[in-house]
C-alpha cells in the first residue's frame, strides 16, 4: 500500500522542465474544481491563469469520463475545442481528470444556478440504474474468430490511479477474447506514466505504480475466470517520456492475449 507522507512528498514536488511546454491548445494544469448548479445537472468546472474550463456534467460512474470530487484538487488534461461555452466554460475535448489524493480544504466552491446556464437534457435522467437520457453505452465487443491471433489491449489509468468504475468493461473484453480463442497465455506489462504541464512543469507518477497496476490486473482476470492461463506480469518502474499531448497514454497497462 502506498504511504500517505510518500504520496503527498510526490504530489508536492514538480520538477521543471526547461525550455519545454504542451502545444498552444492543450491545458494541462493542477487546479480546484467547481461545482455550477443548474435546473437539469450540475456541471464541473476550473479555473486556469484567468479563464474557465468545462470539465464535465455530473453524469454517472457509466460515463467515459467521471466528475472530481469537492475537497481535492484534479489534474485536468485536455484540449482546447471550438465547442461553444458549456455552463460558462471553455470546452476541453477530449479531457482526462485524475483527482489528485490529498484533501484541499480550499476546494469547496460551488456556485448557484443562473438561467443562461441551464442545460437541454430534457427529462434529466431518472432515479434508480443507468438508463436515462445520462447513462453511456459502448459498442459492444466484435466477437473472436477461428484462427485469430495474438491481441494486445490497452488499459489507461488516471494519475496515480488503478482500477476504477469505467474499466470492468475493458477487462471483460479482454476475458472474453482470452475464452473465445482458448488462450493459453496472457502477458501483462505495467507502466508509470508523467505527465507536462501547461506552465512547464513536470509531474510524475508513484515509482510502485507501474507494479501495483500490473498485478491488479492479473489478479481481477483470475478472478474474473481465466485462471487456468501461464500469465507473465511485468513492470516499467521508468516513467515514460511526455510530449504534454500523450500524459494519459503513458500511465497504462499492455495485456497481450495469445491463443
Amino acid at each position: 500500500m502506498i504511504n500517505r507522507p510518500a504520496l503527498k512528498l510526490l504530489m508536492m514536488s514538480v520538477s521543471v522542465v526547461a525550455a519545454a511546454a504542451p502545444p498552444a491548445n492543450v491545458r494541462n494544469f493542477i487546479a480546484c474544481p467547481e461545482v455550477r448548479d443548474t435546473k437539469s445537472v450540475p456541471c464541473w468546472l476550473a479555473q486556469y491563469q484567468g479563464e474557465t474550463y468545462f470539465l464535465v456534467l455530473q453524469s454517472d460512474v457509466s460515463a467515459p469520463v467521471n466528475p472530481p470530487w469537492l475537497g481535492h484538487k484534479v489534474l485536468v488534461e485536455g484540449r482546447v475545442s471550438d465547442t461553444p461555452n458549456i455552463c460558462g466554460g471553455i470546452v476541453l475535448e477530449p479531457v482526462v481528470l485524475s483527482v489528485m489524493p490529498d484533501l484541499d480544504a480550499s476546494c469547496n466552491t460551488m456556485l448557484p444556478a443562473e438561467e443562461r446556464y441551464n442545460l437541454t437534457f430534457e427529462p434529466p435522467r431518472p432515479p434508480g440504474p443507468s438508463g436515462g437520457q445520462l447513462a453511456f453505452r459502448y459498442a459492444t465487443p466484435v466477437p473472436a474468430k477461428p484462427g485469430d491471433g495474438p491481441k494486445q489491449f490497452t488499459i489507461t489509468f488516471d494519475f496515480n490511479g488503478g482500477v476504477v468504475f469505467r474499466h470492468p468493461r475493458q477487462l471483460m473484453a479482454i476475458m472474453t477474447y482470452a475464452q473465445e480463442t482458448r488462450s493459453g497465455h496472457v502477458e501483462i506489462t505495467g507502466y508509470r506514466g508523467s505527465t507536462l504541464l501547461s506552465n512547464g512543469e513536470s509531474v510524475v507518477e508513484l515509482p510502485v505504480i507501474a507494479r501495483k497496476r500490473a498485478e491488479q490486473v492479473a489478479t481481477l482476470l483470475r478472478g474474473g475466470g481465466l485462471g487456468n492461463i501461464d500469465y507473465k506480469v511485468s513492470w516499467q518502474e521508468e516513467p515514460l517520456p511526455t510530449d504534454g499531448v500523450d500524459g494519459p497514454s503513458t500511465r497504462r497497462v499492455t495485456v497481450l492475449v495469445t491463443p
